[in-house]
């Protein structure tokens, strides 16, 4: 369970020339590995084929689309429950309490709810407790998987699988019409706030709109635990 949980850490990464470079082996041991059912194996052939054989940039590109540009499809998992409120950041202090008793450091500037992050890990635990830490998840993984369904992604096989490994079944779970991503997720218009619209007065507060910055589409999200990764581990 151990390698295969950070398999499938690796195939929800950036697919950049690294990623794309280790998947020969990497359909090699997902064939061959009995950890997942047959049907979760066939999914996940396709996705390592698809990224294989597609051309990079819009391997690449198909990524960004699916995963930075909507809340639906985030792979930072605690998006889904709790989107940008305080409760968001205590529970990312709690897990990476967990993280740091279990005697692992996330890499600068990664979020522990980061999905890769999480299956890392899982992958560091005996397997009935990297089952039972990833069952807690199950809901907010149906949701992804749903989400990803209705895009028609075949990252769906990857979801798919990390349900099968916590011992959950796959539920589909009707998602609310998500707002329209330039609306959700775009950069506010510069200058565009009260002042420009005849609102401001020397004597009143001005708002402050707090927006999120878009990830850069080319930056590659590695993760960066103590683990044996798979380059050094199974794939080797």
């Amino acid at each position: 369970m151990n390698d295969t949980c950070r398999a499938l850490a690796l195939l929800l990464t950036y697919p950049d020339a690294r990623l794309r470079a280790l998947l020969p082996r990497m359909a090699e041991f997902l064939a061959a590995d009995r950890s997942l059912s047959a049907a979760a194996r066939e999914g996940l052939a396709a996705l390592v084929a698809e990224l294989r054989d597609g051309e990079p940039y819009e391997v690449e590109a198909a990524y960004v689309d699916c995963f930075d540009r909507g809340r639906s499809t985030s792979l930072l998992l605690f998006e889904h429950v709790h989107g940008d409120s305080r409760e968001r950041g205590q529970a990312m202090i709690d897990l990476l309490a967990t993280y740091e008793s279990a005697g692992l450091r996330l890499a600068p500037g990664e979020l522990p709810d980061y999905l890769p992050a999480v299956l890392e890990f899982a992958s560091t635990q005996p397997p009935k407790v990297a089952r039972e830490f990833l069952g807690e998840l199950s809901q907010i993984l149906n949701e992804l998987h749903s989400a990803l369904v209705a895009r028609r992604s075949r990252y769906a096989a990857v979801i798919a699988s990390v349900l099968e490994l916590a011992g959950e079944r796959v539920r589909h779970v009707a998602l609310p019409p998500e707002e329209p991503i330039d609306e959700a997720w775009a950069e506010p218009p510069a200058f565009d706030g009260c002042s420009t619209r005849g609102q401001a007065r020397p004597d009143g507060a001005q708002p402050v709109q707090i927006v999120r910055k878009t990830p850069d589409a080319g930056a590659t999200r590695g993760v960066s635990l103590p683990a044996a990764s798979l380059r050094q581990g199974a794939l080797r």
